[in-house]
């Protein structure tokens, strides 16, 4: 039991959270902003996969890496508008809409992958993002190691968690997101517009979710392959409901269930084989269940969300 313990006081268990958590924080945040704005976009997980595919081809093909991520925002931020189009001025079923750009976005990554990299032994290599060792802070003892020694868009999906926060809550363009998002009809009573502000929303969030799918072929791996973002996207949807659509607990929820990650692949070594792998694949997802059956009584959903606006309409 001791074993099990002393994996937290290990700076390399809370180094290791915040890689993993780097891609939830980017989609996070983006499914949130979508949402604040009243449109539900579940094509977030095709979105992350293509991002993850353009990203490392653009690096590939001898792109810089900052480019790289570059063009991954701007392919999301493509499929962000062709589901604002479909569901914003149109109207049309977010739900469907979303999980068909889920099918399209992961279908056309693959494609495009192939038909770029035939299929060979082992797949190709890029150089990935190192990291970066900030002056003084680095040489900490403990929070060094632990905080201090991450890849650039770690520290990029950091700064945008609270940008994002303090933007929301206190800039206009942060007050016109939320209002269209409780009450489309009241924000264009005040002169707002909401479809432009809606697909404005979406747009970036898909940017955003892109960054989060690129992260993984950039600077968490250095290699594409079409299953890596391994559902991570439901999870933001759901890290976007445990967080109440606030950026600041999103953060918060995105570094929780990086630690239940994190700390199963630790836990394996410690447990050996006397217990299936398996059941420490479902530690993160369980705990996070719990965790959102908790937050989600409390949780106060945009009195918008998935309610097409229509002008005239009451």
């Amino acid at each position: 039991m001791m074993d099990a313990l002393d994996i937290f006081a290990s700076a390399g268990l809370w180094a290791a959270v915040l890689r993993i958590a780097t891609p939830l924080i980017f989609g996070t945040l983006g499914a949130l902003i979508s949402e604040r704005a009243g449109v539900l976009n579940l094509g977030i997980e095709g979105i992350m996969t293509f991002g993850a595919m353009i990203g490392w081809m653009t690096v590939y093909h001898g792109g810089d890496l900052w480019l790289g991520l570059a063009v991954a925002a701007l392919s999301g931020a493509v499929f962000g508008l062709l589901h604002a189009a479909l569901t914003v001025p149109l109207g049309l079923s977010q739900h469907v809409t979303g999980l068909g750009i889920t099918l399209f976005a992961s279908s056309l990554s693959y494609f495009i992958f192939r038909l770029a990299i035939p299929v060979s032994g082992s797949p190709p290599t890029i150089v990935p993002f190192q990291v970066i060792k900030i002056p003084v802070l680095s040489d900490l003892p403990f929070l060094g190691e632990a905080v201090f020694s991450q890849t650039a868009p770690t520290y990029l999906a950091i700064a945008l968690a609270l940008v994002i926060a303090y933007a929301l809550a206190r800039t206009p363009l942060g007050l016109a997101i939320r209002i269209v998002g409780e009450n489309p009809h009241a924000a264009e009573a005040q002169g707002i517009d909401p479809i432009r502000v809606r697909i404005g929303a979406v747009v970036f969030g898909s940017a955003l979710m892109a960054m989060g799918g690129a992260f993984l072929t950039l600077a968490a791996f250095n290699s594409f392959f079409p299953t890596m973002v391994q559902g991570r996207g439901w999870v933001c949807i759901a890290l976007v409901v445990f967080a109440s659509w606030r950026p600041e607990r999103a953060l918060g929820g995105a570094l929780l269930f990086a630690l239940f990650d994190a700390y199963q692949l630790r836990l394996q070594h410690v447990v050996g084989k006397a217990i299936p792998y398996q059941l420490f694949l479902m530690i993160p997802y369980i705990m996070s269940i719990l965790a959102l059956l908790v937050m989600a009584r409390r949780a106060r959903v945009p009195q918008a969300l998935m309610q097409p606006f229509r002008r005239g309409e009451r």
